[in-house]
């Protein structure tokens, strides 16, 4: 209790000034102590947010850990939907496939945990919370082994004084004696501790380039971590596309026709030609075909039937408008237009020519300009339109007007502009365009077409409908060659070809009726139903 009561006293004296405070410890050390609070400080914090980011329970085991990580209720989730839809279907492989590897990246993000625990999060609580501490507990001790010293030593300078003064008649020998050895005594125990308090601080210092380590290993752990959970995923990723890929059932609305073509292993887009075989049966006599718009729902329902691959025949074959709607859907709402982006200016270009043989020349080498798959699929649709029109008696579908409802289905700008404009292209250059291919199309592509590909249908074999093109050039004839056959002939029915355009051109009146029908027809057209 007396030492106590004189440390305190000795504290205060300090504190007002009274006392001169010893200072044990050097200026380096003393930044040391310093830096040790700040190091506590980050060690800590950053201990607890590693903590947090951890997905699986400390302390428990393997197995308990394992079990409680959100991956593996995903992966087991995965598995058993996998389970319950089989693997006949697409969905259940891809569960399964994702599922065992959900769990992998699982068993992967535990081994990773563990070794964040052992190797990072628990030596930086060892620092924060014991080693930093323990200097500290040992520096407060050597602050009050200070403190005893100095009132020791404040204890015994008094005592000498006063036994030195003239006035003081009783002998101070024996009490100086005593608190001089007290003073000394104290005094050594604080040298041990000051000694051992330096040692542990410039063992921190030595050791701050260890402490630095952790960070670094964390960030290796970190990278070895996903480098084994990609090289999981990248295992995984060609079986999954190799089922993709498989799988039949693809869609095609809205996909480009090259990679449609190219995934389904066809030639003809599945759109396009069961809509032709299906139409070559039940359409080509039914009135304003391509002209009168669908219902809405039933183009809908057939539209998703053949993206799915799945196709009743006899329910639409009840239709024909529904399945003329779906084909003017598949072709619009390509990303890009079958007779091509890049031709579009030399298509527009060759509609505006006058002369007619010179037209049907650059139509022809515009045509030779279309991608295969766009040169295929483009001669395959203007081969049925063709013979639609052989029909046009019965269902009022001319060349002309199948070129007003369909031609801004093939061909359109990459950046349309306004809707007059666009109105006005329609109804004179891309009909300058489309009618003339109709018109000739054994002309343009000469031979025989089989439009029943898969034979799903029972659709006819297409023949040359027009005997005067019995002498026309073939396809493979050389340019010069084909220039020199067609300067030496020209297709019969070229003579009357000028009837379309010189109605529009010449007769002023006629000319805005057939304007206004032409915006009557797109406006329509591009209405939702009818699309």
């Amino acid at each position: 209790m007396k030492k106590q009561f004189n440390r305190m006293r000795q504290l205060a004296n300090q504190t007002v000034g009274r006392a001169e405070k010893t200072e044990v410890l050097s200026e380096d050390l003393l930044q040391v102590e310093k830096r040790l609070e700040l190091v506590k400080q980050v060690s800590h914090s950053t201990h607890k947010k590693l903590t947090a980011c951890l997905q699986g329970q400390q302390g428990q085991d393997v197995d308990k850990r394992s079990k409680k990580l959100p991956l593996t209720s995903l992966a087991q989730c995965l598995v058993e939907g996998a389970a319950v839809l089989g693997d006949e279907s697409l969905l259940g492989k891809m569960l399964k496939l994702c599922g065992d590897t959900e769990d992998r990246l699982a068993q992967e993000l535990l081994v990773f945990e563990l070794q964040i625990e052992r190797d990072v999060v628990e030596p930086l609580y060892m620092l924060a919370e014991v080693e930093i501490p323990n200097i500290q507990k040992q520096r407060k001790h050597l602050a009050k082994l200070v403190l005893d010293m100095d009132s020791a030593r404040t204890r015994w300078q008094q005592s000498s004084k006063s036994s030195g003064h003239p006035g003081n008649l009783q002998p101070g020998g024996a009490k100086a004696d005593a608190l001089r050895e007290e003073m000394e005594e104290a005094a050594n125990r604080m040298e041990i501790c000051r000694d051992q308090v330096s040692a542990d601080m410039y063992n921190f210092v030595a050791k701050e380039i260890d402490y630095a380590n952790y960070f670094q290993t964390l960030i290796e752990l970190q990278a070895e971590y996903h480098r084994k959970s990609l090289e999981v995923l990248q295992s995984v990723l060609p079986q999954i596309k190799a089922h993709q890929e498989a799988w039949v059932e693809k869609p095609s609305f809205g996909k480009p026709l090259e990679e449609h073509l190219s995934l389904s292993g066809r030639e003809i887009a599945f759109p396009i030609e069961a809509c032709v075989t299906m139409l070559l049966e039940c359409g080509l006599q039914e009135e304003g075909l391509f002209r009168v718009a669908p219902s809405a729902s039933k183009l809908k329902k057939l539209k998703a039937s053949l993206d799915c691959g799945v196709l009743d025949v006899q329910e639409y074959s009840m239709d024909p408008h529904a399945i003329a709607g779906a084909l003017k859907s598949y072709l619009r709402e390509l990303p890009e237009p079958l007779m091509t982006y890049e031709l579009y200016e030399e298509w527009i270009h060759a509609s505006n020519i006058q002369d007619q043989d010179q037209r049907l020349q650059a139509l022809l080498a515009a045509c030779e300009k279309l991608p295969p798959d766009n040169s295929n699929n483009f001669r395959y649709l203007i081969k049925f339109l063709a013979k639609l029109t052989e029909y046009q008696d019965v269902n009022k579908m001319t060349p002309g007007n199948i070129a007003i409802v369909l031609g801004p289905n093939l061909l359109w700008p990459q950046t349309e502009g306004n809707i007059t404009e666009m109105m006005t292209t329609v109804s004179l250059q891309i009909v300058g365009i489309i009618e003339p291919i109709i018109q000739h199309a054994d002309w343009f592509f000469p031979g025989e077409i089989e439009f029943n590909l898969t034979g799903s249908y029972g659709s006819p074999i297409h023949t040359n409908h027009n005997s005067n093109y019995s002498s026309m050039p073939s396809p493979d004839m050389d340019h010069s060659d084909r220039k020199q056959h067609d300067q030496g002939r020209r297709p019969l029915s070229v003579a009357t070809d000028n009837m379309m355009l010189e109605f529009y051109k010449k007769d002023g009146e006629r000319w805005r009726e057939g304007l206004c029908f032409c915006m009557f027809v797109i406006q329509f057209m591009w209405s939702p139903t009818s699309c």
